[in-house]
Order: C-alpha cells, then structure tokens, then sequence
C-alpha cells in the first residue's frame, strides 16, 4: 500500500524540514515547494493526499494558492500557516476553503490531529449521508451541495433558519460526512442551561470548586473532543459566556473551574438559531467577535413553503414512520398540504399528520383532518366552530379514548373486535392504543 503524499511549501528550510520529519514519522511522504509557482506545479503533475502552505510566500500568498485550489485541486485538503494571532486570515482562509489552520510556533500535537483529520476526508467527499435530507426541491439540493462542502473542512459554520426546518439534522449530517464522524457529536441547547451553571456544564469543574462540586465533572467541550459540539439557540448564551467561548475557539483550549491548568481541546463547532444573529449584534445583544467567528461559514435551511412538493415527500415518510401504513392523503389533503405556509416547517408537519391519522376513518386523510391553523392561531376543520389547535386536539383525544375504552369493554378487550366496532383497521386501532396511552 503506498504511503499517503502531502506537499509541503515553505521557503523557510527550518520549517519544511520540520514538517517533513513530522510527516514522515507519521508514515507520509512529502514534496516541497518554496513558492506559489512551484505549488501549483507541484499540484498540477501529482496527485497530493494533502498540502500545507504557508501564509506569506515570495512571489504570493497562501490565500491566493488556496483560492486557486478550490478550481484546480478540489479533493485536496489544504490547511494554512498563519502567523500567531492573525485570527483575521486565519478565518479567511476557511472562507476561501482551507481546511483548517495553523499558527505559528507550530504546535505538534495540533499539527498531527490535523493531518489525521486532513486524511480521512474521502477525495471527492461521500454524500450518502445527506439522503436523509428527504426531498427533491433544487433548495433542498443546494442544502445536500452545501453540506458535502462544509463537511469536508474544520471551519466553523453557523446553520440558519425558521424553527422546525431540522437545523440539528444539518448539524449532524455535517459531522457524519466528515472525518470527525467517528468521534462523538454532542447537541446542547444553549437556551436550556442556567446562567450559573453553563461555566460547569462547557469547560468542567474541579471536586471542591464550589458548593455542591463533589466530583470532577466532564465539560461539554471535553465530552465533544475529536467530535463535533453543535450550539444549538447560540444567541441565547449571555454576553460573559460569549467572551469565554470566544477564547476557546481562538486558543483551543478550555479551563475547567476551579481548575490551575488549561486543557487542549479538539473540537470542531457547529452553531444554530432561528434569531438573527446580525441584527443581535447590532443591538449589542451578541459579540460581534464571537459572530465573526462562528459565522465563517453561514448555512442556510430553506423553509418548508419554499421547497415544493418536498411536502409531499416528507408526509409519505412520516405517515410511514408513524407506524400507519393504511393511511393515504386524498387530493383535498394534498392540495391542502402543497398551499399552506407552514409557520412551524417540518415540526409542523409532523404534529399535523400525526394528530390526522387518529381523526381520519379508512385510512383515508381528507383536509378537513389536517386541522390547519387559521391567520388568527385557530385551527379550522371538520366544519366546526373554531378552537384552538391545544384545546380541540385535547378534547378529541379525550373523547376517542372514552370511545376506544368503551369498545374494548364491549369486545372483552379483543382488539380485532373493538376495531371493526369503531370502524378502524387494526393497525389504525393500535396505533391510537399506543398514543392514547390507554395500555
């Protein structure tokens, strides 16, 4: 089998001949070069599994080589040598499409989990994973096209979007097709954690380190480390979290409380909010900083009215995985689904068929079963008087269960029996069963 290639440029010989002994006793082979010419030469004639490239080159910079890369050498991972403090090109570089970066004095250890990371990205990238992105709208294509991209690199990125478009499935498809995919992926919702804790619960704590602290606790960052943390609802983290979190990412390393010593971190991190971050800022609420950071790549999850008949797609599988395989969508039903706006996206959805498998009968789902909600926050259907969506799926489910009750005394709780009784199929009768509780 044939040593892995990466090519190394630097014009400075202490440096090259560090990274190529640091290489080569990790069994990788390399090739120099001292200039930008010479790398896209270099990259031109061979086939490279890797490359690093300095900032500053005499006739050019990493930048520009990164840049050309992207047209010229896609499958190639390149990570960048930036001077130490430079986070300004550091996060240019991820936007141009580096994979991640370094800084100098370089620092070995961090430069080996690179180039194990840099390595196990496949040369075009594997995109199975993103065919649990149900849909086949050309949003939701763009969405699959933008994710086999930003998988591929460490860069932060920010995943937009309205509530319940599946921004925390983005978040794991990102971690799942790339080479973190075997370390852990650790989801927090930042909105969830009391301020006095949210210390404790991300960086760890020391046993002693304050009241109630009787055992050493893992951090979040230190449960994610050679994984993916996924900040979920980041705008809701307050401003001194903010700063604490923003050091992190800048120097890699986290300080459990009560804790003397720093501890080396690697993790990549993946945010989302349905907020506008941007307008945060500008209102002081959110460190502009700490925006820049997360944000250098932004990742967009279209609204479910935007993608077409991908509602209808997804209400197939979710009928499906609701254990119903009877229940079909009339055209009522359909045109209904394909015109409404879907405030809530694809939760909504879900919600929705979930509570019109229990009120059709046949097995057949008509509009009126959808119970959509008005302009006013009313639900509208079955020709009755408007109620609200919580209080009329709490009445109905009050009073099917009485009925499913009543007919399984009737039938001395045989099920086959109660069901025609009431009309069902017997999956449709165990389907209420179980969500009803009543067993």
């Amino acid at each position: 089998m044939n040593k892995p290639l990466a090519l190394v440029i630097d014009d400075e010989p202490d440096i090259c001949e560090l990274l190529t002994l640091t290489l080569g006793r990790m069994g990788i082979a390399t090739e120099t070069a001292v200039d930008v010419t010479g790398a896209k030469k270099a990259l031109r004639a061979t086939q490279f599994d890797l490359c690093l490239t300095d900032m500053r080159l005499p006739d050019g910079d990493g930048l520009e080589l990164v840049e050309w890369m992207q047209e010229n050498a896609a499958g190639v991972p390149v990570a960048v040598i930036t001077a130490h403090g430079n986070v300004e090109t550091a996060v240019q570089a991820l936007k141009l499409g580096a994979f991640d970066f370094l800084s100098k004095p370089l620092d070995l250890k961090n430069l080996r989990t690179i180039i194990e990371n840099a390595l196990k990205l496949s040369p075009r990238g594997d995109s199975s994973d993103t065919k649990r992105l149900i849909g086949k709208s050309p949003a939701l294509q763009e969405l699959r096209d933008m994710i086999d991209k930003v998988s591929r690199s460490q860069a932060p990125v920010h995943i937009a979007g309205e509530s319940g478009t599946g921004k925390e499935l983005v978040a794991r498809l990102i971690h799942d097709s790339g080479p973190r995919a075997d370390g852990a992926f650790v989801p927090v919702n930042c909105g969830a954690i009391p301020s006095e804790l949210m210390e404790s619960e991300f960086f760890g704590h020391k046993k002693g380190s304050f009241t109630g602290a009787i055992n050493d606790k893992t951090g979040l960052f230190q449960s994610a480390a050679g994984g993916t943390l996924f900040l979920d609802e980041i705008g809701d983290l307050p401003l001194p979290m903010q700063v604490k979190l923003l050091r992190v990412i800048q120097e890699k390393t986290v300080r459990p409380v009560g804790s003397a010593k720093e501890e080396a971190v690697d993790v990549r991190i993946l945010s989302a909010t349905h907020s506008d971050l941007a307008a945060m800022v500008t209102a002081g609420e959110f460190r502009e900083d700490l925006f820049y950071r997360i944000n250098v790549i932004e990742l967009l999850v279209p609204p479910l009215r935007d993608r077409g008949d991908d509602v209808l797609i997804l209400a197939e599988r979710i009928l499906k995985r609701l254990g119903d395989h009877d229940a079909t969508l009339d055209d009522s039903a359909r045109k209904t689904l394909l015109t409404y706006a879907f405030p809530g996206n694809v939760r909504e959805l879900e919600n929705m068929l979930e509570r019109a498998v229990t009120l059709s009968s046949g097995g057949t789902i008509s509009a009126d079963d959808l119970q959509m909600r008005t302009a006013n926050g009313h639900s509208k259907g079955h020709g009755s008087a408007t109620a609200t969506a919580t209080d009329l799926g709490d009445q109905l489910e009050d009073v099917q269960r009485q009925a499913i009750v009543d007919a399984l005394e009737k039938t001395h709780y045989n099920k086959t029996a109660a069901a025609e009784l009431l009309g069902l199929s017997f999956r449709q009768l165990r389907y209420r069963i179980k969500k009803l509780g009543i067993e």
